[in-house]
């Protein structure tokens, strides 16, 4: 739909959409495009950082449910100065947009919970938004280490157990890929009255 370097530029907050935000390196774009079956909806890149604007996409063909996939972070070889620009502009979309209904958090599975997964998961908690996490790249390890892995995220959320689901994700052999589709169908349903 639209490439926005601001909140001020982004669509209308109306109707529903779910942000996907992660480390640059963690697969958020392979996510995305397994997501929808697109090959090529988001951009992926050997190169990390090439996010850099809000991207709108519309769910199906109405503009009014939208996946968002903000700008990679903690990874970019940028200016300090741009990743603080990037940071700011992160910390106002999740904190000022009504439309958001969700936020999936990716993380590769390898390297859970950073700091910048965690203060994402601290604007999350001060807006009380649904967290879904996906482990990406679950195939990079042996099922016994994904596993291993996804059992001691669960524990440390265990305070945001209530706001915070996690579930291990391969965007190469499509592993997680029908849970996920099923949080995002929920999250951008209309709720009935």
């Amino acid at each position: 739909m639209i490439s926005a370097p601001t909140l001020a530029m982004c669509p209308a907050d109306q109707g529903l959409e779910v942000a996907f935000a992660g480390r640059s390196n963690a697969g958020k774009s392979s996510a995305i495009n397994t997501l929808t079956q697109q090959k090529a909806l988001a951009r992926t890149s050997k190169t990390p950082g090439r996010t850099q604007l809000i991207n709108f996409f519309a769910f199906g063909d109405d503009e009014s449910r939208r996946l968002v996939d903000l700008p990679g972070y903690g990874f970019a070889k940028v200016p300090e100065k741009v990743k603080l620009e990037w940071q700011r502009h992160l910390a106002e979309y999740l904190q000022r947009r009504a439309s958001l209904q969700g936020l999936v958090l990716v993380m590769d599975v390898r390297h859970p919970l950073s700091e910048f997964d965690e203060m994402m998961l601290g604007w999350a908690d001060d807006k009380d938004m649904a967290v879904h996490i996906l482990l990406t790249k679950a195939d990079k390890l042996k099922p016994g280490a994904a596993k291993n892995s996804l059992l001691q995220v669960r524990k440390r959320l265990q305070e945001w157990e209530d706001l915070v689901s996690v579930q291990l994700f391969s965007a190469l052999k499509r592993q997680g890929v029908e849970e996920a589709q099923a949080r995002l169908d929920d999250w951008l349903s209309p709720q009935e009255n």
